[in-house]
């Protein structure tokens, strides 16, 4: 799985995400600086798509290959970043950039055929939560765009509250530009402007009807009934 990988995210079909990644800044001292800003983020994106999501994961996924990964990337002095550096390099990184970065590499390297489903959805990113238990509080939430039955990423946003959720998966929705795709999007999106935007871009959508929406849910529950 990691060479399969390495091929996609060094080399690719048009360009390779490795050279991109150095159009990103490095915020860091240059002074002792042991790994550059894109080897780190190469293994990063590898873990995460061989499923490794947290950074004690990359971690993992870091002793688990080392021999391949010192072998393909041949990092300075052998070397390979620890958890703790990752951490500390995605705290600063240009999140907007990367995504910009990424979502065009993801672009370029799939073939999106008509009414192929895909997915918008946010999730929050637990250690941005300092108190649980306060509904009205600001915290970091990541909506990814991906394809459901091919399990890719397309593109990936964030915001810093659940409502800011809404204008960015419209924003999402026309940066993508697909035709004859089917979004599926759950309730929060029920929203006359969001189906607006997915009819307008030449695509269909399915989303989930909750309360938020009483008129349309009381309607479909009375079909649902008869």
């Amino acid at each position: 799985m990691i060479n399969t990988h390495l091929n996609k995210v060094v080399i690719g079909s048009d360009g390779n995400l490795y050279e991109r990644l150095f159009e990103l800044k490095d915020y860091r001292r240059a002074q002792g600086l042991q790994h550059n800003l894109p080897l780190i983020l190469i293994i990063s994106t590898m873990a995460i798509m061989s499923g490794y999501f947290s950074i004690r994961g990359i971690g993992d996924f870091i002793t688990k290959h080392r021999k391949d990964l010192l072998l393909y990337l041949k990092p300075k002095k052998n070397r390979l970043p620890t958890f703790q550096t990752i951490s500390r390099v995605m705290i600063n990184i240009d999140f907007k950039k990367f995504a910009e970065i990424f979502q065009e590499w993801s672009m370029s390297n799939l073939d999106i055929s008509e009414q192929t489903w895909v997915s918008l959805d946010g999730k929050a990113i637990g250690g941005t939560v300092t108190n649980p238990h306060n509904k009205h509080q600001e915290y970091v939430n990541l909506v990814s765009v991906f394809l459901n039955k091919e399990k890719k990423v397309l593109a990936v946003d964030k915001v810093n509250s659940k409502s800011n959720e809404i204008p960015l998966v419209k924003e999402l929705i026309k940066k993508l530009d697909l035709e004859n795709v089917v979004f599926t999007i759950d309730a929060l999106h029920c929203q006359k402007k969001t189906t607006k935007v997915i009819v307008e871009s030449k695509n269909d959508y399915v989303i989930g009807v909750k309360g938020n929406q009483k008129k349309l849910f009381t309607s479909l529950k009375k079909i649902g009934r008869e």
